[in-house]
């Protein structure tokens, strides 16, 4: 009776263990072990060597799991039975059951789930060891898996969307596992592949370019007014730049230079509006560059991108001491803002909670699509819960709105 007692208690230890190494092993953070491993760690190295053979790791743990239970069955059987003759079998079903439930399965994978890199560090020794041994087994069972895979045509894909890592950086973030700008960043860095050269542009009209014909002393007020370090120089109009001049190739030797303009310029690097902006970033890094000319389909210039306005993309805004900070949105009261005709269609989307579907990138863009016209100050419409008037244009080009935030309507998109 005792050697059948010992034998069943070493049945439910191995289900324990068993039932905590799979839960381990499917819930452990493989960068704290690598980590760990970099440092040395023998343990985590293995483990993580295991990890990357989890069909042939969950085989054996399965395997070993159900070898032990069935023994603990089939021992449990014929104990009760010795004890309670007929109804031996039933007592055997009912205490086997509640004792694997709490001893073999909840209790140890509650405790394995809690601390899975630990625990897989401890049973990785012996795991090892019963792949070993059973690997007969795991063949059969891997060629199994292939057959069924094939003929109910099973495919399997564990990358992750975009949309699943933003949720996942999400759920960090509310964790409180990273802050917010850290997850900001993550977004960012997740979001920079889709972007293109014409998303973050400067504006032809907005871009401070200057004539290959200029002087030196209308160049140096230039530099001086806009205090920009750099500045792209067109031949007649700027749909022909044909290069960027460095305030610091200008100002040389204590002075304005004396070499002509045209020695001066360095060559300027031209992408198309569909440009992604990872790639755009590597050109300008080959080509030692700070300044990309974005170019449309007629070859006219459409605007530029720089270096900084793509780091932005990444980091956020950038400013240094010459900058002035302009606020896309200004709160007037009374649910008033002003807008900054220049402002991402995105982030106005994003600020008023509206989607405004517009091949416009910016919000002067889409004021004009909305208005079917030119801007002119006064002008305004409505739009789902919003009313925007024009406030202040330059040219045909809008510089700033005041978007009033209304009550939601179901439907509210007239326009005046």
């Amino acid at each position: 009776m005792l050697p059948s007692i010992l034998a069943m208690l070493f049945c439910v230890v191995m289900s324990a263990y068993f039932s905590a190494t799979e839960t381990a092993f499917s819930s452990l953070n493989k960068t704290k072990l690598k980590v760990l491993a970099d440092k040395g760690d023998r343990k985590a190295a293995l483990v993580l060597k295991l990890s990357e053979n989890y069909d042939t790791l969950i085989s054996t743990i399965l395997i070993g799991n159900n070898i032990v239970n069935i023994a603990l069955a089939s021992i449990g059987t014929v104990v009760f039975v010795g004890l309670y003759g007929d109804i031996g079998a039933t007592v055997s079903t009912a205490v086997i059951t509640v004792a694997v439930l709490i001893f073999g399965e909840i209790t140890p994978k509650s405790i394995a789930k809690d601390s899975p890199e630990a625990f897989a560090m401890f049973s990785a020794p012996l795991v090892r060891t019963l792949i070993v041994l059973l690997t007969p087994l795991n063949f059969l069972f891997t060629q199994w898996k292939r057959l069924v895979a094939r003929l109910f045509k099973a495919r399997g894909d564990s990358k992750m969307s975009q949309e699943e890592l933003l949720q996942l950086v999400e759920e960090v973030e509310q964790d409180g596992s990273i802050n917010a700008d850290e997850g900001e960043l993550l977004r960012n860095v997740l979001e920079f592949r889709d972007l293109t050269a014409e998303d973050i542009l400067t504006h032809r009209v907005d871009v401070e370019a200057v004539s290959e014909a200029i002087t030196h002393e209308d160049l140096a007020a230039v530099f001086t007014e806009t205090r920009f370090s750099r500045l792209p120089v067109f031949r007649e109009t700027i749909d022909h730049v044909i290069g960027i001049i460095h305030q610091k190739d200008f100002y040389a030797e204590g002075g304005v230079s004396t070499r002509p303009l045209s020695e001066l310029i360095t060559p300027a690097v031209y992408v198309r509006p569909s440009e992604k902006i990872q790639n755009l970033l590597t050109q300008l890094q080959a080509s030692k560059s700070h300044v990309a000319v974005v170019v449309d389909e007629y070859g006219g210039t459409l605007g530029i991108v720089t270096m900084e306005d793509i780091l932005e993309e990444l980091v956020g805004e950038i400013w240094d001491e010459h900058d002035d900070a302009v606020e896309e949105f200004q709160p007037q009261g009374d649910g008033t803002y002003r807008v900054d005709g220049a402002v991402n269609m995105d982030d106005f989307n994003e600020f008023f909670d509206v989607n405004c579907e517009s091949d416009s990138v910016s919000l002067g863009g889409w004021v004009m699509e909305q208005l079917e016209s030119v801007p002119t100050v006064g002008a305004a419409f409505n739009f789902a819960h919003l009313t925007v008037t024009v406030t202040e244009t330059d040219g045909n080009r809008l510089v700033a709105a005041e978007v009033k935030v209304g009550e939601r309507a179901e439907k509210n998109d007239d326009t005046e």
